[in-house]
């Protein structure tokens, strides 16, 4: 169950990572998030804790696009249900 909602989080950060519309740090810290998805070292639910802590502060950024904003927060809302 947790490598599925992994998989769906990981999705919707690729959309953001790859969207030129969205500003660069955004994009910056979906890559940041996918990259400690991606991780091998720590338990997924604390690898999904770690992206969820980067995403929030990203996700405070006045100079989000609304609908980059949704995704984040879609990616969050999908990374708090995996537990261990």
């Amino acid at each position: 169950m947790g490598d599925d909602k992994m998989a769906q989080a990981l999705s919707v950060l690729q959309r953001v990572a790859e969207d030129n519309g969205v500003p660069r740090n955004i994009r910056r810290a979906a890559t940041e998030a996918m990259k400690v998805l991606q991780g091998r070292v720590y338990s997924n639910a604390v690898k999904a804790s770690n992206a969820i802590s980067i995403l929030e502060e990203c996700s405070q950024d006045p100079n989000m696009p609304l609908f980059a904003r949704t995704a984040i927060w879609q990616a969050i809302s999908t990374l708090e249900q995996i537990k261990d």
